[in-house]
């Protein structure tokens, strides 16, 4: 009886560990696709799908969004492309394109096109583009830079003093395209509160070609916070009746 009681517990024991040890293993497995997915999730752009080297990246993919020197290719992942000097991208929608750029700490998003090659019809790379000098970047706006942006809340037509004297502020709402026969389209921001509610409008003069690249580039979204350099206000008693607030130029808009 001894024996067999003996002979169980050892079975019973053997058992326990034998669980013990598949626990552990599956354990430890998670763990280690957890941090598999967590290090692929947070790996900057350079090492996901593009090669880096002392902050020279090489880059292929298609163009899918373009305006001025700004292009957008989805395969670069976490960079918006320049291209210096005098350039349309806008030529380039749609087609392959490959090349090497470089990026640097103060420009973490943006990436400096040096040289840039085309795909033909016959799939032949042809060279494009040589980067002849350095970037003016007169209309990128960097992430620090955005800081300066004041927003402006409880905004009304007979507030004028929340935007009146600042030079820089952002507003979160909605751009609306105004069309009449013959002539060009204009634009205004439909200013929204916290709560969704209309509380003015901003005529827009002027689009930089950086605030017509992320339009683009975000044409999937509707609403957005607008950073914008602000103009003359609207006499009083036209703001009275059309809620049309100051007149700005749009600089850039983005998700926040």
């Amino acid at each position: 009886m001894i024996g067999k009681i003996g002979g169980t517990y050892h079975r019973v024991k053997g058992l326990k560990l034998f669980f013990l040890m598949i626990l552990s293993f599956l354990f430890v497995l998670g763990t280690l696709t957890s941090c598999g997915q967590k290090a692929e999730e947070e790996a900057p752009a350079e090492e996901t799908g593009v090669v880096a080297k002392e902050g020279v990246i090489t880059f292929e993919g298609v163009v899918k969004t373009a305006v001025g020197n700004y292009m957008y290719v989805p395969q670069v992942s976490g960079f918006d492309l320049y291209l210096s000097g005098d350039f349309d991208s806008s030529t380039l929608i749609g087609k392959e394109v490959k090349g090497e750029g470089e990026y640097t700490p103060e420009r973490p998003s943006l990436l400096i096109v040096n040289t840039l090659e085309v795909k033909d019809e016959s799939g032949t790379w042809q060279p494009l583009y040589t980067r002849s000098g350095e970037p003016t970047l007169e209309d990128y706006i960097d992430l620090k830079a955005r800081e300066s942006y004041l927003p402006l809340e409880e905004l009304a037509y007979n507030k004028a003093e929340l935007w009146e004297g600042k030079e820089k502020v952002k507003v979160y709402g909605q751009l609306e395209e105004i069309t009449k026969e013959g002539q060009e389209p204009t634009y205004r921001i439909i200013v929204f509160n916290d709560k969704g509610k209309e509380v003015g409008r901003i005529l827009i003069d002027n689009l930089t070609s950086f605030a017509q690249y992320y339009l683009k580039k975000l044409h999937l979204y509707d609403t957005f916070w607008f950073y914008l350099q602000v103009k003359e206000t609207v006499p009083w008693k036209v703001r009275r009746r059309t809620r049309e607030l100051f007149h700005a130029e749009l600089e850039f808009e983005g998700l926040f």
